[in-house]
């Protein structure tokens, strides 16, 4: 009874404050296979035929209307927030990665044939609601006219399970299953007790208490085969014809997929648009460093217009640019046509010094010209004392996993991460693009990782972490290609160390950190050879990285041959006013 009371008093809170408001409630909405899926309906009024604004969310669909959900309603668009199939009021099992296309389908079908409904949806939201929109697109319903994901990449594996060199993004995975999985009364463990729980396989019991099948899943599948592209919006990205308005942070973990599918719809001709700033995956979570009051998000207002234009008929879109993308370091916007930017080019920096590269106070070095001289740097990587992840593009708990560019220099005494910094820049650097590393390794493993970082040094002392990446050795060939290591031979590899727009300011110094672990951020790598799913014993790795002479380990770093529009005539994507501007 108490909770009917609540519930009425709400509606009746929530009728005074919107009287001309028309309220609906858990919706049933029928999927095609009799599962029915709940939803809230929002609507400007209760006559009339409006267009339609879709939410489909697995974090719970909630009993008030947010502000931020009102201001689209009070826009004159009626609004959908639906559970997903198997979350909170929606019956079915959740199956997360092959149930939102057809559910979204049914649901935008079912949307479309409602008497208040014009005929033109959209759809919106961040992370997994974004996710949920590539897929209901790729099924082309005719009733969805655009839509807008935020943070949420296009692609499983590279996205919510894999990195782009094969190693499993375990903070992520598990902090997910442990936040939203667990059953009621669960004691979750600590971050540090489950983090380092083996084996794998069965960590989705250990932090909810139950065996989550998509995770296993995932488990039986680490390289990237024809399970992960039967539900890949990535590599069925032509059947994508709406358009699309994508947002997405530097910061972010689905940032470098947030650019790729811009750049693959800019070429298939779609209408396309893309927004990256300095944000992490929640625009609203600070970052340890201020990027200046050019940062502050502009996504509602592009959102109004996407949506009025394709959905009301409504305004121009003309004047957004395809691309706008943050400066970081010059702290302003750039207006872009394409990604990677058409001026940007590779420019090795390649790694130098006398073989004691070890710890910040070693002799490694980056210059321009590669190193005549052969020579080799060692390491000793202990799976079971791993480098510890300090920030970067990761998702999504701000508090257990700071995101963003941390300062590193708590971490570059240890001896089991080399340290190559440059000389002073005599002039700015502009780095625009998907930076790559290339390395010439060799271990006494049969299979191991080894990490890549950026840093940018400043005089004044901070070396702020601008982008990494990762690579298992047996994915060296290709994640389709898994291919065990030979123990002592040397192999050329390249690690993706993930996209920025960062301006390296005169007299800052480049850095270059290798490791074997950035944890727990990715999975370790027990360096066995054998799966790591299954795998419960530890073994040590001695790691050697060459450079010089014929061995040429670089950093590829795409610049851009100008560093764009002048802070004095740079515009906001806000308002396209100055920047001054209030």
């Amino acid at each position: 009874m108490r909770s009917a009371a609540r519930f009425a008093a709400l509606l009746l809170t929530v009728a005074s404050a919107s009287a001309q408001m028309d309220l609906q409630w858990n919706l049933r909405i029928p999927m095609r296979d009799g599962v029915r899926l709940a939803a809230n309906l929002f609507r400007p009024s209760s006559n009339g035929r409006f267009p339609v604004l879709l939410v489909r969310t697995p974090y719970g669909k909630g009993l008030e209307l947010t502000a931020n959900y009102r201001a689209f309603v009070e826009h004159g668009f009626a609004l959908v927030i639906q559970d997903v199939r198997g979350r909170h009021d929606s019956e079915g099992s959740f199956r997360p990665l092959d149930q939102e296309g057809p559910d979204g389908e049914d649901t935008l079908n079912w949307i479309g044939h409602q008497s208040w409904c014009d005929g033109k949806i959209g759809m919106f939201g961040g992370s997994y609601l974004g996710i949920a929109q590539w897929q209901a697109a790729l099924r082309n319903s005719p009733y969805l006219k655009a839509i807008f994901p935020v943070v949420s990449g296009y692609d499983d594996y590279f996205d919510r399970f894999y990195s782009r060199g094969g190693a499993m993004k375990l903070g992520h995975r598990l902090l997910w299953i442990s936040e939203n999985l667990s059953p009621p009364g669960f004691v979750r463990p600590g971050l540090n007790q489950f983090m380092y729980y083996l084996p794998l396989r069965t960590a989705d019991r250990a932090v909810s208490g139950e065996t989550v099948d998509w995770y296993q899943a995932s488990l039986n599948h680490p390289n990237y085969d024809d399970f992960w592209r039967s539900f890949s919006t990535r590599d069925k990205l032509d059947r994508i014809h709406v358009p699309v308005f994508i947002a997405g942070g530097w910061f972010d973990n689905y940032a470098e997929s947030d650019l790729e599918a811009f750049a693959a719809l800019r070429k298939l001709g779609r209408s396309v648009r893309i927004l990256v700033g300095p944000w992490p995956h929640n625009f609203s979570d600070r970052l340890s460093v201020d990027f200046g009051p050019n940062a502050r998000n502009p996504v509602r207002r592009f959102q109004f217009q996407w949506f009025d234009y394709y959905l009301k008929g409504q305004g121009s879109i003309d004047h957004i640019p395809p691309a706008q993308l943050f400066l970081m370091g010059d702290n302003r916007w750039e207006d872009e046509d394409d990604w990677p930017p058409r001026d940007s080019r590779i420019r090795p920096l390649y790694l130098a010094g006398k073989g004691k590269a070890a710890t910040v106070y070693g002799d490694g070095q980056l210059q321009w010209m590669p190193q005549r001289r052969k020579t080799a740097d060692t390491y000793l990587y202990d799976p079971g004392k791993p480098v510890p992840t300090r920030g970067g593009a990761i998702c999504c708990n701000v508090r257990l996993l700071p995101p963003g560019p941390i300062d590193q220099r708590a971490i570059e005494g240890r001896h089991d991460i080399l340290v190559f910094t440059s000389p002073p820049l005599n002039e700015d650097l502009h780095v625009a693009g998907v930076v790559h590393v290339l390395l010439h390794v060799s271990t006494d493993a049969k299979d191991t990782d080894f990490t890549a970082k950026l840093i940018d040094v400043d005089p004044q002392g901070p070396a702020l972490g601008v982008t990494d990446g990762i690579l298992r050795l047996r994915y060296r060939n290709g994640l389709d290609r898994p291919e065990l290591a030979k123990p002592g031979e040397i192999y050329a590899i390249t690690i993706d160390a993930g996209p920025t727009n960062w301006a390296f300011r005169q007299g800052h110094r480049i850095r270059l950190e290798v490791a074997s672990s950035n944890f727990p951020r990715f999975d370790r790598n027990l360096n066995t050879g054998r799966a790591n799913a299954g795998e419960t014993q530890l073994r040590k790795a001695n790691q050697t990285v060459w450079h010089g002479g014929k061995y040429g380990s670089a950093i590829l770093l795409p610049v851009a041959a100008r560093s764009g529009t002048s802070a004095a005539d740079s515009r906001s994507p806000v308002t396209g006013l100055p920047k001054s501007h209030p």
